[in-house]
């Protein structure tokens, strides 16, 4: 049974932020967030105090902490069918569409939904991701410091070792238990496949002059990006050796290890899905537990703590 015969539908939303004045993607009492300011928006579009029903929720592909900014973050939402066609009001317009544009009314301004769709049988925004991809930007150069630019990109004040950054960070790449680089949560695996993990200077481009990493896995936990950047930038200054952030891995000890870096540096630049009946697998997929014996090179699992 369809999501439409049951009175709902699901639609995706593809939206963009700047993070620099949320408290994170998480509603939180008594806080600006990304979630909140999105469900409260939906709300009002749908109607849904007058209609007598539940504030709109919405399921993120991945949870964004404060000040962290997003160019291709993707969510989704259930919504009743009669408050979806109610949206159109006396116009022609496709219902969704509609819902597109009234919902770009109310946003402010530093949150952005580029696009709304019904979304495809089995589509989950979280559990269908099949990986997410940031960016993080460092200005290494005094004469190279934009103003305009300083909310998403960290003035650092020494010059860094890039092929050095680089060679450090290649090392990372793979299945591995990321512990050392995350912040401990009760009953949560660190366990994460780092697909692309690297470090370039572009000379052209929007991002000329500056000093990006370039993160893919399939998914990442609470402060893994930014703890991987900080690992690269002690490397990339020479208090560290190239060696040193595969040694931090292999020791899966958070305590004393790298450094989270500011979060204003980040963006979360795109999240990919399987297409057609592949996205209801990857759901089921990505709900399993991650067992310590999937780690690349890891001995097998005792079975002692799932």
């Amino acid at each position: 049974m369809t999501g439409e015969e049951t009175g709902s539908v699901r639609l995706r939303l593809d939206l963009a932020y700047d993070g620099g004045q949320f408290a994170g993607w998480a509603r939180q009492p008594g806080l600006r967030t990304v979630q909140g300011e999105l469900e409260d928006a939906l709300a009002t579009v749908l109607r849904s105090g007058p209609r007598g029903e539940a504030r709109p929720r919405v399921t993120v592909a991945g949870r964004t902490d404060a000040g962290v900014h997003a160019r291709g973050q993707v969510a989704h939402v259930d919504v009743g069918v009669e408050a979806l066609e109610a949206t159109r009001g006396r116009s022609d317009r496709d219902d969704v569409d509609a819902l597109a544009v009234r919902l770009a009314g109310v946003l402010p301004g530093d949150l952005v939904v580029h696009a709304v769709r019904r979304a495809p049988d089995g589509f989950d925004a979280r559990f269908s991701a099949l990986r997410r991809r940031y960016a993080y930007r460092v200005c290494d150069e005094q004469a190279a410091r934009d103003p305009l630019r300083r909310g998403w990109v960290l003035w650092h004040r020494r010059p860094l070792d890039v092929a050095a950054m680089d060679a450090a960070a290649r090392t990372l790449v793979g299945r591995h238990d990321f512990a050392a680089y995350c912040k401990p949560r009760p009953d949560a695996t660190t366990i994460r496949t780092l697909e692309v993990f690297g470090w370039s200077r572009p000379d052209a481009g929007p991002d000329a002059g500056l000093v990006v990493a370039d993160v893919q896995a399939d998914a990442f936990c609470h402060s893994m990006v930014r703890a991987l950047v900080g690992a690269s930038l002690a490397v990339g200054e020479g208090r560290r050796p190239v060696a040193w952030p595969r040694e931090l891995l292999d020791g899966r000890v958070r305590q004393g290890g790298a450094t989270v870096v500011a979060a204003h540096g980040l963006t979360l630049e795109h999240v990919a899905y399987p297409t057609g009946d592949e996205l209801a697998r990857r759901a089921e997929q990505t709900r399993a537990r991650r067992s310590e014996h999937d780690v690349d090179g890891a001995p097998p699992s005792t079975g002692c703590c799932g």
